[in-house]
């Protein structure tokens, strides 16, 4: 997931553009397959071989001055995420560049919301609103909406999550680390966001040796963590063979401090991780990660939006 393209003043949304270029070699090097939107489920089901989605979320100026050049000429396949309100606003594409980009034949332009507000700690009236205001020019302006949803910051809610299920959208990402596999939610599809810090060579390289971690089932089930559940008690029920499970490692952010996770199995494929202090801020983050042969790693993040209820 990118957002900015050569603007140094936001390090945390930007990657430059040298280093973009070194990313698509490393990605070619790999031997790894862009995946075209229209095909994302075919591409999901079959297996054999790996593959790599790209999206871009804002619709952001230095995007189509700078990344879209490279991209148009390699033919290489994306999603870019709009959100509608800001289309044409200082430093974001006007829709004539949005629909130049909507008639390419491997560019898909995916909903971003209308607002691109806190949507997440809305009640669902608002939230409806905001979503069917974006269809609405969505229609007007490409002829359609699109099947694809990015949720504003990455953040989403049990109910945010049924309101764009309801809305028809089948597929939906958020800015949760990790690979997708058929056993993954369609409406919580992970992304690895890229900038500056996480972006560059070495460690992207690393990621793009990632495979999934197969589960079941994430408790809680709701990534909305109320005050009186922080820190929450979080449970994970793997796939069975999954080869040196009780090797993996876990991660969190909890007191606002990156640190090893005390982790524990209850039976054999389901893995208790405990949170002993509480998430700070507005992001809860949890990585899991198991190495396998060949420098491969296998990778599952888990985000909560902190409330401040």
């Amino acid at each position: 997931m990118y957002h900015r393209f050569n603007e140094k003043k936001y390090p945390s949304t930007n990657i430059q553009l040298d280093v973009f270029k070194k990313q698509l070699e490393v990605i070619e090097n790999e031997g790894l397959q862009f995946i075209h939107p229209n095909n994302f489920l075919q591409s999901l089901l079959q297996k054999k071989q790996r593959k790599i989605l790209l999206t871009i979320d804002d619709g952001l100026l230095s995007f189509y001055e700078n990344a879209w050049p490279i991209l148009r000429s390699k033919k290489i396949p994306f999603i870019l995420f709009v959100n509608t309100r800001e289309v044409g606003a200082f430093n974001y594409m006007n829709w004539a560049q949005i629909e130049e980009l909507h008639k390419s034949e491997f560019v898909e332009i995916g909903n971003h919301s209308h607002s691109h507000e806190y949507l997440v700690e809305e009640n669902a009236d608002v939230i409806k609103k905001d979503i069917l205001k974006s269809i609405e020019i969505f229609e007007n302006k490409l002829g359609s909406n699109s099947i694809f949803f990015s949720y504003p910051f990455g953040e989403y809610s049990l109910e945010f999550k049924k309101i764009i299920q309801d809305l028809g959208f089948k597929y939906a990402f958020g800015q949760h680390s990790g690979v997708i596999d058929e056993t993954k939610d369609l409406l919580e599809l992970p992304r690895f966001p890229i900038n500056e810090k996480y972006g560059e060579i070495k460690r992207f390289s690393t990621l793009m040796k990632t495979l999934p971690f197969k589960y079941k089932e994430i408790i809680p089930e709701d990534k909305y963590l109320l005050q009186s559940k922080n820190p929450p008690t979080v449970k994970i029920k793997f796939y069975e063979n999954i080869r040196n499970l009780n090797q993996i490692n876990c991660f969190s952010n909890e007191g606002d401090k990156w640190r090893n996770s005390e982790i524990s199995f209850i039976k054999n494929t389901i893995l208790e991780i405990k949170i002993s202090e509480k998430f700070v801020g507005e992001r809860g983050r949890i990585n899991c990660s198991l190495k396998e042969m060949n420098g491969f790693w296998r990778w599952l993040g888990v985000q909560f939006v902190v409330s401040e209820k």
